[in-house]
Formats: C-alpha cells, sequence, structure tokens
C-alpha cells in the first residue's frame, strides 16, 4: 500500500504541475505580444508626428536655420527617445519583478539560480545601444566640423572685452584681407550682415580672454581664443531671413551678460548691396538703411554700465568713516 501510493504521488504532482506550465507559456506569449504591441504603438506614434516640437525639443533650442542645425537636432531628438525607451522597458522590468517575485513567506528563495538568455541580454545590449549612438554622433560630428577649400564668404570673428568686430574677409586665415568690417560699442549693438544659400566661414580669435561665438538658431557655439589659436567652423547655408540674437557663451568678465551682437540675414542681393555699401565708406547704419532694413538691432539693446555719479556718489547719502 505504500508503495501504490509512492508511486501514484509522483505522478499526481506531474499531471497537475503541467496546466500551470501551460498558463506561464501562455502568460510568457502574452507579455511577448504586449511588448510587441507596445513597439508597434511607439513607431506609429514617432512616425506619425513631430516628436521635438510636441517635448519642446527635449530641453534642446528649436527653430534651426542651417542643415548641419537641423541634423544635430535630429540626433539630440533620436538619443533622447532612445533612452527614454529604454527608461521604460527597465522600469517595467522593474515593476514586474517587485509583483511577480514579491515575499510569499520566509522561506528563501534559491540564490544560485541563473538566466542566460537574460544576462546575454543586458550585457550585450548596453553595447550595442552605445554602438549605434557613437556612430551616429561621429557621423554628425564630422559632417558639422566640415569645412571646404573655397567658402562663399569668410567672416573674422574677433571678440574683446566686452564687444564684438565682425571683418568680412577676401580670403581664408591670417594673411587674407579685411574688405569690410562693422565694430560694436557701448552704444550701438554690432549687426552681422549674411546672406541666405551661401556657405560661411567663420575665423574667430579674441584680443584678451576666453569668449563664446553663440547664436541659438545656428544650435552651435564655439569658444573663442586668444593667442594664435583660431576656431574655425562653417555653415552650408541659412535658410531663413531675419534677425537673430547673438550672444557670448563664455564667462568673461563683469560685463559678460551683455555681449551681445545681432545677426541679421538677408537676401544674396541684399548682401552684396550692403558689402558694396560698407566697401563704398558707409557706416553700417548707412548701409543697413539702404538696403531697406532697420539700422539697428531688433533682438537686444546695449548694456547699462550704470556708471554714473549718481551710482558711486548719490546726492542723498552722506559721507562717513569706514569701519
Amino acid at each position: 500500500m505504500v508503495a501504490r501510493s509512492s508511486e501514484v504521488r509522483p505522478s499526481a504532482v506531474r499531471h497537475s504541475a503541467s496546466p500551470g506550465a501551460g498558463e506561464r507559456r501562455r502568460r510568457g506569449a502574452g507579455r511577448l505580444a504586449g511588448l510587441g504591441l507596445g513597439g508597434a504603438a511607439l513607431l506609429v506614434l514617432l512616425t506619425g508626428c513631430d516628436v521635438g516640437s510636441s517635448v519642446a525639443g527635449f530641453g534642446w533650442p528649436q527653430g534651426g536655420i542651417t542643415p548641419e542645425s537641423h541634423r544635430m537636432y535630429d540626433l539630440w531628438i533620436a538619443s533622447c527617445v532612445a533612452a527614454l525607451a529604454v527608461g521604460v522597458f527597465v522600469w517595467g522590468l522593474i515593476f514586474w519583478c517587485v509583483v511577480r517575485y514579491r515575499k510569499r513567506g520566509n522561506e528563501l528563495p534559491v540564490q544560485t539560480r541563473y538566466n542566460l538568455p537574460m544576462e546575454f541580454l543586458y550585457t550585450i545590449a548596453p553595447i550595442l545601444i552605445v554602438s549605434v549612438l557613437f556612430y551616429y554622433t561621429a557621423i554628425i560630428q564630422t559632417d558639422v566640423d566640415k569645412t571646404t577649400k573655397n567658402p562663399d564668404i569668410t567672416v573674422e570673428v574677433v571678440a574683446f572685452k566686452w564687444n564684438w568686430q565682425f571683418n568680412y574677409r577676401d580670403g581664408q586665415g591670417r594673411d587674407a584681407n579685411t574688405v569690410a568690417s562693422v565694430l560694436g560699442t557701448s552704444e550701438v549693438i554690432p549687426v552681422l550682415v549674411l546672406p541666405t544659400d551661401r556657405s560661411i566661414r567663420f575665423e574667430e580669435t579674441s584680443r584678451d580672454v576666453i569668449h563664446s561665438f553663440w547664436v541659438p538658431e545656428l544650435l552651435f557655439k564655439r569658444d573663442v581664443m586668444p593667442g594664435k589659436i583660431r576656431n574655425v567652423f562653417e555653415v552650408s547655408k541659412l535658410e531663413s531671413e531675419g534677425a537673430y540674437v547673438g550672444r557670448c557663451a563664455e564667462l568673461c568678465g563683469s560685463y559678460h551678460a551683455f555681449m551681445n551682437f545681432e545677426l541679421r540675414v538677408v537676401s544674396p542681393e541684399k548682401y552684396d548691396q550692403f558689402l558694396a555699401a560698407k566697401r563704398g565708406g558707409k557706416s553700417t547704419q548707412e548701409a543697413l538703411t539702404a538696403i531697406g532694413e532697420d539700422p539697428y538691432a531688433q533682438t537686444t539693446q546695449p548694456y547699462d554700465t550704470r556708471r554714473t555719479k549718481d551710482n558711486f556718489n548719490p546726492d542723498d547719502a552722506s559721507a562717513s568713516a569706514g569701519s
């Protein structure tokens, strides 16, 4: 009787375990189907709308005006979407483990169990993700930093405390000649006039400390270094006419926050007329007026030094001994 009962128990256990295994397989298939549907829904969502505009560019400035800015913006959005997808997947696994393997008693679970597919996934997947991101970053960085032998326009950007000078050059390098120049002062914001649909080379140098040339709509900034270093970058073209504020993006001194300029993008015809007027001896304001543009900056104003008599020695302030 004991033998027969012992023979029956394993069979009963096997029969009772079989439905449970089938149920687990069905649940696993359901999870995989849900994951596939979620991925398909995410793909439809990403292809059916402008992800960047719907999430404010994930903190990246929008409205780029060069082909290079569009490429950098797309890379940023794709990287953020990929990071968000990985995060959602990881969070899902964490919460699933919390629910699925929550404590059901005082018995300690097996501590030496392993899962080769899972270990392979969390080892190889991060390497693949980083490799893909590195590949596209290297491709776009190379494209953005690319320079040509004969750009249509060369502008020398000269930074100094706390203003800008823009020199229109007849060639590249230190030996080129300046054919026209725009100089900013404490009373007048410098306006850098450039045309659409022409390649532009920027050569940057500083007279004193490190500054940084930045127009937010270019989605790109480059340090302006003192000494013999000339930072160089190019844009293949400017796509939109208009007035765009420019700033120094490197803390350079007391009036760093007020070291602004304006990029004025005009048609190629107006640009040629502007440059001809400058070569003819007209001031920047007169040349801008001659092509029908506002003679002064529209996006920013000259800084107020506040170095007045009342500021340092107010009339109602009595002198007193120092402590």
